[in-house]
């Protein structure tokens, strides 16, 4: 079983939550907090493997409880749970080596996919044997994890495509590529061909909006 650490301001939020994570095969709530201290005390007395983590708590901000978990030697990995989508929060994140970055709202079924992505990239970095770059993107892209590097358009990186993927699934309404730039921190034009790249794959599509004058809008929705 992987141990859970649910952390989130609000208590209905973090009985939701736990309830998702209650449901997945192969995962156990072990404790739920609502402040950065209380984090750092129960991650230090119930070892969990994994940590929900919310960004905006009353005492400190998210990222500065990561950082105190690992300044703290607490191993267990870290799937940021928030409605921050400031670029800077989310670079800040993949910088500290966060597995996961999901915004708020979200359903059962997107945090039970990223659940069972995670499991599977953990269980095959227990039991492999890692004799090269092959191994390492094999044990990546599990899952339906974001596309290798050897995957993707010359120019294009895993990261951002994570990142835009990200803003496109955690969006209440389709986005257009200016939207979806000012959310990650890319310009208009980067933005459009990652969305674009995503249609052609058939992991998002495309819709017009024709406004008064000028040429209609393409607008993007994860799911095809």
């Amino acid at each position: 079983m992987i141990r859970v650490l649910v952390v989130d301001d609000d208590f209905m939020v973090a009985r939701v939550h736990t309830g998702f994570v209650s449901r997945v095969e192969g995962f156990e709530v072990v404790g739920t907090c609502h402040s950065g201290a209380d984090a750092v005390a129960a991650a230090g007395e119930l070892g969990p493997d994994l940590v929900l983590l919310d960004l905006y708590l009353p005492d400190q901000f998210g990222l500065d409880v990561l950082g105190e978990l690992r300044r703290a030697g607490h191993e267990c990995d870290v799937m940021v749970i928030t409605a921050a989508k400031e670029a800077d929060a989310v670079r800040g994140a993949l910088r500290q080596g966060v597995v996961d970055y999901v915004l708020k709202p979200f359903g059962f079924e997107d945090l039970r996919e990223r659940l069972e992505r995670y499991a599977a990239q953990r269980d095959a970095l227990t039991a492999a044997q890692v004799r090269g770059q092959e191994d390492i993107d094999r044990v990546l892209s599990r899952g339906g994890a974001a596309p290798t590097a050897a995957a993707l358009p010359k120019g294009m990186s895993p990261q951002t495509a994570r990142l835009v993927e990200s803003a496109l699934r955690g969006a209440t309404d389709n986005l257009s590529a200016s939207e979806a730039a000012e959310q990650v921190g890319l310009s208009r034009v980067s933005a459009r061909r990652y969305l674009e790249y995503f249609c052609s794959i058939g992991q998002a599509e495309v819709s017009l909006r024709y406004g008064s004058a000028g040429r209609p809008e393409r607008r993007y929705r994860w799911g095809a």
